[in-house]
């Protein structure tokens, strides 16, 4: 018996073929063809030739000499990479641009960028899986437990350019962060040496036993706003890219760990009233706004990311602006 299929919202805008292609990999493209001549595959109750675009909630007749194709089901490995399709949908909602070259998300917190052992999910899986016609590549990265805007690339050029742009720092980062603290002075320039997450003012004062090589690491920042003398809210405008340079430079060089950061400030917590407010595991670092050249046409994108849900009532409470 036929088997009716709803488009999901993941997989508006495919090809027919290609939807078929991608559940059923194993089969003939001129099975495909002959069945569509056939009328055995319909779209909407329609036949079709093959080329349809699909949209989400267009209902697809599939017949069933086709299950033998089918792919099968996904195994979990201790690598992870298995992620449902309501994983891939709650990442499409987190697109907040798409082009034929790029695709920017607003990265939830907790979500780690790349896929590795023992990571479930990540956004370079998800992403091949919501583009699996597209090579994505990542071109710059975020802490798993930041969120805010992340670039991917589509295609080899585009990640050629955009890592290039990344790497030579022409593209401009900015950040919010929530710092347990009163940070002063209000303005400034952090500029010393981060090894295994400890700064040094210079090279010469690291010791030399560490195995490490000392990585140059330059943060400004401007204070946005202050609560009671116990909290700052803080603009971040890194100008180097190290592991956790802005959770260790607020935590070390401003003694105001980002509040929710269990690595460089689980020794200090909130104070008293502000205690409650701020109960939360999540660390309050946003990758607020990115201005880069687009790879192809050459013009110059700012994108933004809003806060998220866990951070947005807190800012609204304090009243903190949003540059």
């Amino acid at each position: 018996m036929a088997e009716l299929v709803e488009v999901s919202k993941t997989e508006d805008g495919t090809r027919l073929l290609r939807w078929f292609v991608r559940r059923y990999p194993s089969m003939p493209q001129r099975e495909f063809y002959k069945l569509c001549r056939g009328g055995q595959i319909r779209v909407n109750s329609s036949r079709a030739k093959g080329q349809e675009i699909l949209c989400a909630g267009d209902v697809v007749r599939v017949p069933p000499t086709l299950t033998s194709y089918a792919a099968p089901p996904a195994k979990k490995t201790e690598s992870g990479n298995n992620f449902s399709l309501s994983d891939l949908e709650h990442l499409r909602c987190c697109i907040i641009h798409d082009d034929a070259d790029i695709v920017v998300f607003n990265k939830p917190a907790g979500l780690a960028v790349q896929g590795g052992t023992g990571i479930r999910k990540s956004v370079d899986k998800m992403a091949a899986a919501l583009f699996p016609y597209d090579k994505i590549s990542l071109v710059h990265r975020l802490d798993r437990e930041t969120s805010g805007v992340l670039v991917v690339a589509k295609n080899q050029r585009a990640a050629q350019v955009l890592a290039a742009e990344f790497q030579n720092k022409s593209a401009h980062k900015e950040y919010l962060a929530l710092l347990n603290g009163d940070v002063r002075p209000q303005h400034g320039v952090i500029d010393n040496y981060m090894v295994k997450g400890q700064v040094f003012e210079t090279p010469d004062r690291i010791n030399g036993g560490t195995g490490q090589r000392p990585q140059h690491a330059i943060t400004e920042y401007d204070v946005l706003a202050t609560a009671g003398g116990h909290l700052s809210w803080v603009r971040f405008s890194p100008k180097t890219g190290r592991t956790h340079q802005l959770r260790v430079h607020s935590a070390q060089s401003l003694h105001a760990p980002i509040v929710g950061d269990s690595l460089y400030g689980a020794d200090k917590q909130p104070d008293g009233a502000l205690r409650s407010v701020l109960a939360t595991n999540n660390l309050f670092l946003l990758a607020y706004r990115l201005t880069f050249q687009h790879p192809s046409t050459g013009r110059i994108i700012t994108l933004r990311a809003t806060p998220p849900d866990f951070m947005r009532p807190v800012i609204q409470f304090l009243e903190f602006p949003l540059p």
